[in-house]
C-alpha cells in the first residue's frame, strides 16, 4: 500500500511540475466559491432565480480557480496573485494607520496631493507650508 501511495504522489508531482498550483488568490476564490454555493443552496427554495445565479457564479469561480491552479503561464498567475496581495494588504492595514493617526492629538497629518505621501507636523503651530519629503510639492494647511 505504501508503494502505491508513493507512486501516486510522484505522478502527481510530475504532473504539477511547471504549473502554478495553489496560491493565496486561489484559496480566496475557492472559499468565496464555497460560500456562494452555500448561500445559493439556501436561496434556491425561496428565490430560485437568485439561487441559480449564485450557483453559476460559484461554478464559474471554481472553474477559474482550477484554471489558475493548472496553468503553466507562471508569470501571469504570479502577477495576478501579487496584485491581489497588494490590494488586500492595503485593505487590511489601511484602517489601522488611519485609526492611529486619528488618535494622535500631538500631530497634524497632511496628505500630499501629488504622491499621496502622509506628512506629519506638530499640532498647534498655526498656518504652515510644508514641503513633501518624497516629491517636493508644497502643502499648506492649519495645524
Amino acid at each position: 500500500m505504501g508503494n502505491f501511495l508513493y507512486r501516486v504522489r510522484t505522478a502527481l508531482a510530475r504532473f504539477m511540475y511547471g504549473r502554478n498550483g495553489p496560491d493565496q488568490l486561489g484559496f480566496v476564490t475557492l472559499w468565496v466559491s464555497i460560500g456562494l454555493e452555500m448561500v445559493s443552496s439556501l436561496l434556491v427554495k425561496k428565490l430560485p432565480v437568485a439561487g441559480s445565479l449564485l450557483y453559476y457564479v460559484s461554478l464559474g469561480l471554481m472553474v477559474w480557480t482550477l484554471f489558475r491552479m493548472f496553468s503553466k503561464n507562471l508569470a501571469r498567475r504570479r502577477s495576478e496573485n501579487q496584485r491581489w496581495l497588494n490590494w488586500w494588504w492595503k485593505v487590511k492595514n489601511g484602517g489601522s494607520g488611519a485609526r492611529a493617526r486619528h488618535a494622535d492629538k500631538e500631530h497634524k497629518y497632511f496628505t500630499c496631493k501629488a504622491c499621496k505621501t502622509i506628512c506629519r507636523v506638530p499640532a498647534g503651530k498655526g498656518r504652515v507650508e510644508i514641503t513633501c519629503p518624497k516629491c517636493g510639492a508644497k502643502i499648506q494647511g492649519r495645524t
